[in-house]
């Protein structure tokens, strides 16, 4: 039986599962692979914090990850490292050798994924990213392969974590975000500097992955309109309630057909990440805590949706080996990497619309002065813009201070609603900014 070696660099907490699994997993992974397995070396520059589960003395660790980019030996590299530097370059140094890489590094990919693609693309090896978006739920072969039939209309979902952990225990508790954050920390849950997962940045990498293989696209992140969860209060969440709604941080990618069906003007694809309104009774509605759900819909296939946990550190291993595994299987059988596996542009690629062009339903809360007049000015200047009103929840009557009018509108275009916002926001009786979240889904 042939041997595939394996280079690991990284043994923080997802490469202490990739070697777990190894372990107690041997025989049914090489029986599956056809061959053997020898992790050969695994570069780390601290040999001797303690891993929970694993006798360091007894692993083959080096403090140098050039050692394992330099020994012909090995042929499959996996990159847990992390962060964009030196992770691009340690990637782009073992394809350059020859060797195939399998990353779980979303930020890189959605970085500097064309050009890693190019590169193994030119070295005939394979980059293989499973991991990458929503840990162990396998969603990159699904889309990549077993959607390969279907033109792919819309994905969307919750692909981060701590936000939605944080936005559930709002919502079943009544608590705040600072609150709630502070024990997503103490729980590990959330990081200690969570910018990249409460600012919507961990989502909008992860979907322009997707958007990559999906629609065969490339979407600059700069590009992605990216909206974070900060600014979702616990009243907000409270009416998104009493009006049949949950409010989660969505990803979300539409096609657009010539006519506009999704918005108006010409085809294209829609990219954004913000907080979201959906039915109450929808099944993304239903996740929560630390899981991802993510419905993708194709014009043959219909509507699919994957549920699973989307990071932690046997899920994400789980789908490292899922990859090295497929990996492996061909180098022991001697079947070469194909180019047309990478991700690549599609001969026909979409254009990216404008965020101002993208049509939706919206929810608004108004701080104003319980004055007469004033909700007839707001919904004067709402139609002005050709926004018209759903439905209408006003409380705290009676008061002199600012109190919360809260409306849903139906479909408007996103440039007609921030005009409307932007002249609401000037009244005098206006107390504060206006909060607007978008609706996805339909009535509740």
């Amino acid at each position: 039986m042939n041997e595939v070696r394996i280079g690991l660099l990284g043994l923080g907490t997802v490469g202490g599962g990739v070697v777990k699994i190894l372990g107690s997993r041997r025989a049914m992974l090489e029986e599956r692979a056809g061959c053997r397995l020898a992790l050969a070396a695994i570069a780390d520059p601290d040999l001797t914090r303690p891993r929970e589960g694993l006798d360091i003395a007894k692993l083959p660790m080096t403090a140098d990850a050039a050692r394992v980019l330099a020994d012909p030996s090995i042929q499959i590299v996996v990159e847990l490292v992390g962060g964009l530097e030196p992770a691009r370059t340690f990637i782009l140094r073992a394809l350059q050798a020859g060797k195939h890489v399998v990353t779980a590094n979303k930020a890189l990919l959605a970085h500097h994924g064309a050009e890693l693609y190019d590169e193994a693309r030119r070295r005939g090896v394979t980059l293989a990213f499973e991991a990458a978006v929503a840990g162990g739920i396998p969603l990159i072969q699904a889309v990549k392969d077993g959607l390969v039939a279907n033109r792919i209309l819309s994905v969307f979902g919750i692909v981060n974590g701590t936000s939605n952990y944080i936005l559930s225990k709002m919502t079943d508790e009544g608590l705040d975000f600072a609150a709630v954050l502070k024990e997503a920390q103490a729980a590990g849950y959330a990081e200690a500097d969570p910018t990249l997962d409460i600012e919507g940045m961990d989502s909008a990498h992860k979907l322009q992955i997707l958007v990559t293989l999906a629609f065969r696209t490339f979407v600059d992140l700069k590009d992605i309109h990216t909206e974070g969860i900060t600014r979702v209060t616990s009243s907000d969440i409270a009416y998104a309630r009493e009006l049949g709604y949950r409010i989660k941080l969505l990803a979300i990618a539409k096609a657009t057909d010539s006519a506009g069906a999704s918005g108006a003007g010409g085809g294209g694809v829609e990219v954004r990440v913000h907080p979201t309104m959906i039915p109450a009774g929808s099944p993304l509605a239903a996740v929560s805590g630390v899981f991802n759900a993510i419905f993708i819909t194709g014009d043959a296939v219909g509507d699919l949706m994957f549920y699973g946990r989307g990071a932690g550190q046997m899920p994400t291993a789980s789908a490292i080996w899922a990859d090295a595994i497929d990996i492996a299987r061909r180098i022991a059988h001697g079947i070469p990497a194909l180019a047309l596996e990478l991700p690549s542009p599609g001969p026909a690629t979409l254009p990216l619309r404008a965020m101002d062009s993208i049509r939706c339903c919206y929810y608004l809360r108004v701080m104003a002065q319980d004055r007469p007049g004033v909700l007839s000015k707001v919904a004067g200047i709402l139609g002005d813009n050709d926004i018209s009103i759903a439905n209408v929840i006003q409380k705290g009557r009676g008061t002199r201070e600012a109190v919360p009018v809260v409306m849903m509108s139906h479909e408007a275009r996103e440039r007609d609603m921030r005009l409307a916002l932007a002249a609401i926001d000037r009244l005098p009786d206006v107390a504060a900014a206006t909060t607007m979240i978008r609706v996805e889904g339909g009535p509740a």
